[in-house]
């Protein structure tokens, strides 16, 4: 075999491999649980179960990407067992992150200004808790929350996770809920699936809000 023949041959392995990993990786981890309500091109209209996070709130980070670091650094040292208990908890899928503050509907794109009120980053509870038996964080600023069932629409999209993607993303969302008639009743929600080793081109990321209802050209409510 020549040597851009092998070069081709060990790329083409080494991509399946982490195609197969990352695969392997979404199955094990437990995800809150879902169904599909509708497809409008490349958005979901998804209908969630109530489901626990482990939540934070930042508010002295100097942007997105700041915040979402040092949520992250917080949550997983209440998983890695700093909680009243002192056990290790296992990860979940997805992390997320939405900016703290009133709802409001989201029908064009928003700038994304640094705010009083901060961001939230959470991640979801194994499902064998309950709000009573899960473990409390020894961190003050982490704390258990019950986040009830909801009709949310979501676009996937992979890449980094950048202050710039979350900015793209959202607009594309936006554009497709103001096309489709249908109001966004939160602010917007990125969620992160993979851990940071992961390749970019691999990961599986989300921007989501909540809406009150399907696109009328389902004929639902």
């Amino acid at each position: 075999m020549n040597r851009p023949a092998h070069r081709y041959f060990v790329l083409r392995a080494a991509l399946g491999f982490l195609v197969l990993l990352a695969g392997e990786q979404a199955m094990a981890i437990e995800q809150p649980r879902y169904e599909v309500a509708y497809r409008d091109g490349d958005v979901e209209y998804r209908q969630y179960e109530p489901y626990l996070v482990a939540e934070t709130e930042v508010t002295d980070a100097d942007d997105f990407d700041a915040a979402g670091n040092e949520g992250f650094r917080r949550l997983f040292r209440y998983i890695a067992g700093g909680n009243d208990g002192g056990s290790e908890i296992a990860m979940t899928a997805p992390v997320t992150q939405d900016k703290k503050g009133a709802k409001i509907a989201m029908t064009t794109p928003v700038a994304q200004d640094p705010s009083p009120e901060g961001w939230r980053i959470a991640f979801m509870l194994p499902s064998a808790f309950t709000i009573d038996t899960a473990p409390r964080p020894t961190d003050k600023r982490v704390y258990i929350r019950q986040v009830p069932g909801k009709l949310v629409a979501t676009l996937r999209f992979s890449g980094r996770w950048t202050t710039r993607n979350y900015e793209r993303y959202k607009a594309e969302l936006a554009r497709s809920l103001q096309a489709a008639g249908v109001s966004a009743v939160t602010e917007p929600m990125v969620a992160r699936y993979n851990p940071p080793y992961t390749p970019p081109f691999l990961r599986r990321n989300e921007i989501s809000v909540q809406v009150d209802q399907l696109p009328a050209a389902t004929g639902k409510e």
